[in-house]
């Protein structure tokens, strides 16, 4: 396997995973818009903003050049927001190496459109559609920068692209398996930041454990509605990028999504909750994302449609909860019965 592979992003999550892939003793170049991050990792092997008190391997390279970053090599992780994806790709594709392997660690859906992230890139590198991949799954970036074990899920409709992209990143704390099911890989990564969101409002208002179970527990098989409208498999909704994502999110202090919605039921309004997390909360797009793609399926998403209330319709979380609970009494598994 050729040893140089690029890095699209620098923030916390694409910064740790270029570490990852150099201390599987790759040479990483690692693009970052901002001229002086590009500076601070080179010079100083740190990214402060996002990172902490981390030291960067010396294996990365930095730079605020695209063709430099990724002229020639043999595989490029795209770590960028959703709403910056075709933007980002577009610039990237006259420099792709053609038979590069497109690896997308972006968790959500591109506004407006509400396609997936991994459709975004097939039109806009249709040369390489048959070589993109999906990675996901329970993995804060603050864990996986201390080597703490972690489990991952690569996902591609072609078992080769997955199995490369297993080569790449595969080590011994950082554990990954493959998966066919792109669409359910993507759409389980995605909504679970709304459930965490929601779990985040939960918790702030103090409503203790059995609603944050109900809220996970019924967040997954709104999760698994949509997601086998939109062609996923059932399985994959308990798998890596399932369950297990929605739980390290629901539950965890490195949540974005989670501190997000702690802070919106403190009552501080949603546009002063993203300018003081500083980084991009998915959770917030992806429940505009869950609202329209449930309306174009026609999905029940009763969580989502409370959320959404919440965060744009100025409804108090609390009366959210209230209607919740009052819904019409219904059963607990009548989508498998009835086929979902």
């Amino acid at each position: 396997m050729e040893k140089r592979v690029a890095v699209i992003g620098a923030g916390s999550w694409g910064t740790v995973l270029a570490n990852v892939l150099a201390e599987n003793g790759h040479q990483v170049h690692l693009w970052a818009r901002r001229k002086e991050l590009v500076t601070e990792i080179n010079e100083h092997r740190s990214n402060q903003k996002y990172l902490p008190d981390v030291t960067i391997h010396s294996n990365i390279q930095a730079s605020s050049s695209l063709r430099e970053v990724v002229q020639d090599k043999p595989m490029v992780l795209f770590v960028v927001p959703s709403h910056s994806m075709r933007e980002v790709a577009l610039q990237v594709e006259p420099y792709l190496k053609h038979e590069a392997l497109v690896v997308h660690a972006t968790k959500g859906f591109e506004v407006d459109t509400w396609k997936r992230i991994s459709e975004v890139l097939a039109e806009e590198l249709p040369r390489h559609a048959e070589r993109i991949v999906a990675l996901s799954g329970p993995s804060h970036a603050e864990e996986v920068i201390n080597r703490c074990p972690t489990t991952v899920v690569v996902a591609s409709e072609h078992r080769f692209a997955a199995e490369r992209a297993q080569n790449y990143f595969m080590n011994q704390y950082f554990r990954v398996y493959t998966n066919s099911d792109l669409v359910g890989v993507e759409v389980g990564g995605a909504l679970k930041n709304i459930i965490a969101l929601a779990a985040g409002l939960a918790d702030g208002l103090q409503f203790g454990d059995n609603a944050k179970a109900a809220l996970m527990t019924r967040g997954l098989a709104e999760i698994a509605r949509l997601g086998f409208a939109m062609g996923a498999q059932h399985s994959t909704f308990v798998g890596l990028a399932g369950v297990g994502d929605l739980v390290v999110t629901c539950t965890s202090k490195h949540s974005r999504n989670w501190r997000a919605g702690n802070m919106i039921s403190q009552g501080i309004p949603l546009d002063q909750v993203l300018e003081k997390m500083g980084m991009v909360v998915e959770g917030v797009r992806t429940t505009q994302a869950a609202y329209a793609l449930a309306a174009r399926y026609e999905v029940e998403m009763p969580i989502t449609e409370q959320l959404y209330a919440v965060l744009f319709s100025n409804k108090e979380p609390a009366q959210a909860v209230l209607d919740l609970m009052n819904r019409d009494r219904t059963r607990e598994l009548g989508e498998i019965a009835q086929g979902w």
